[in-house]
């Protein structure tokens, strides 16, 4: 009985020590982050977490974004950064990244943008999704194509309420439309109408929302 009471209350103090670690931690992510382009109310962003320009991104209210997040609003191409970079003219750019009120990421999150990449509100990402308005040059092959100027540029929209499945690749120029799902592992190459379930690389639609049955049907 003696063991018992030993281990209860070896138990109940392992996890107030634990949650008070955990709020240390809460507490340390949300003083170190940065200075955005506004000033987003309960936003909680775990470490690790790289962000590159962070007076170009506007971040939403009560936003959940997990570890290991990479949101880059580029500036310049090629940047400082890559040292020993080819004599090559860099580019200019103007970038935004825009989050939405109450937008949730599982982690793993990287959000690329040149020109514009917005994430309406109540947007649900799972883990390991890649957004980027933009792709590496390949037109040469006597540069290396990390040095090539940026192509394909295009804004990027993901609509309000939407849930990104896992592993999803969002390409340059598409919009998705409110209330849509996109399934894991998919590749997302052109827009995506509101209401809709798409799957694959390239990403199709499967099913739609009928308003009529209110249900999902098979998409034509």
């Amino acid at each position: 009985m003696i063991r018992n009471f030993i281990d209860n209350v070896i138990r109940a103090a392992g996890l107030k020590v634990g949650l008070l670690l955990r709020n240390l931690q809460d507490e340390i992510d949300r003083r170190s982050l940065p200075k955005f382009a506004n000033d987003p109310k309960n936003l909680h962003f775990e470490s690790p977490r790289r962000i590159s320009n962070p007076k170009c991104i506007w971040i939403g209210d009560d936003v959940s974004l997990g570890p290991g997040c990479l949101l880059s609003a580029t500036r310049r191409y090629p940047g400082a950064f890559m040292q020993g970079a080819t004599a090559v003219e860099p580019q200019e750019f103007e970038p935004v990244i825009r989050i939405g009120d109450r937008v949730s990421a599982t982690g793993y999150l990287t959000i690329g943008a040149a020109c514009k990449v917005e994430i309406g509100d109540d947007a649900l990402l799972a883990s390991h999704v890649f957004i980027g308005d933009n792709q590496h040059g390949h037109s040469r092959i006597d540069i290396p194509f990390k040095y090539q100027h940026l192509e394909k540029i295009s804004p990027i929209s993901v609509g309000a309420g939407c849930w990104i499945g896992e592993h999803v690749v969002i390409m340059p120029g598409v919009a998705i439309g409110e209330m849509s799902i996109v399934g894991a592992n998919s590749v997302v190459t052109r827009s995506v109408p509101a209401r809709s379930v798409v799957v694959g690389s390239p990403a199709r639609v499967i099913r739609r929302w009928d308003d009529e049955s209110n249900a999902w049907i098979t998409a034509d």
